[in-house]
């Protein structure tokens, strides 16, 4: 059963992202807040879903929140500053977008670099426990494929209208056949060792 607040009192931002394993593409991540009696049977984290489900929750979720928003740092953002720092300023940028008023800040994990002096609280496996993290994971995890699956259209060989970026087999012998592209993460290993 996930939690629907950390503090009953408090109005707090969910916060998950998408992508950081990935050898191409975006780091992307979600923030959502939920509406206090919010109930959404399913909900869980991402990678716990099939495609189907996800999309489904995908709309409840968007339809039920209080306010939610996307942001994302590119793979040039990651090379230039880590995809730590860049996964951090991808939450940022989806908090920015946030019009109404919150009061704290759950993320999914052990790190954070503090918003605007607002209180977070970094939950290991945060997407398993608080349904705003959950929904968050979902929000980000849908966004971010359906990015890739555009990328794929111009770049068909890497896979990515299934692999997403990550690193597949197939992914990394269209590596080493095709080369990279403006979307791979120049700083990340490409190839497996032989």
């Amino acid at each position: 059963m996930l939690a629907n607040f950390l503090e009953k009192d408090k109005i707090e931002i969910g916060l998950d992202e998408a992508g950081r394993g990935s050898l191409a593409g975006p780091v992307v991540a979600a923030a959502v807040i939920l509406p206090e009696n919010f109930d959404l049977p399913g909900l869980k984290d991402s990678k716990k879903l099939s495609l189907k489900h996800r999309l489904r929750l995908e709309e409840s979720i968007k339809l039920q929140a209080v306010a939610w928003a996307v942001g994302e740092a590119s793979a040039k953002e990651i090379d230039k500053i880590n995809v730590l720092q860049a996964t951090f300023l991808a939450m940022h940028r989806a908090i920015d977008k946030i019009k109404v008023r919150f009061d704290q800040l759950l993320v999914d994990g052990i790190h954070f670099k503090t918003y605007k002096n607002i209180p977070h609280h970094c939950i290991i496996k945060g997407d398993n426990k608080m349904a705003a993290i959950a929904a968050a994971s979902i929000l980000a995890k849908t966004y971010r494929d359906k990015k890739m699956k555009e990328l794929a259209e111009t770049h068909s060989e890497y896979g990515w209208d299934h692999n997403v970026g990550y690193p597949t087999l197939e992914h990394r012998k269209a590596i080493e056949r095709y080369g990279i592209t403006e979307w791979h993460r120049r700083s990340f290993k490409m190839l497996a060792d032989k």
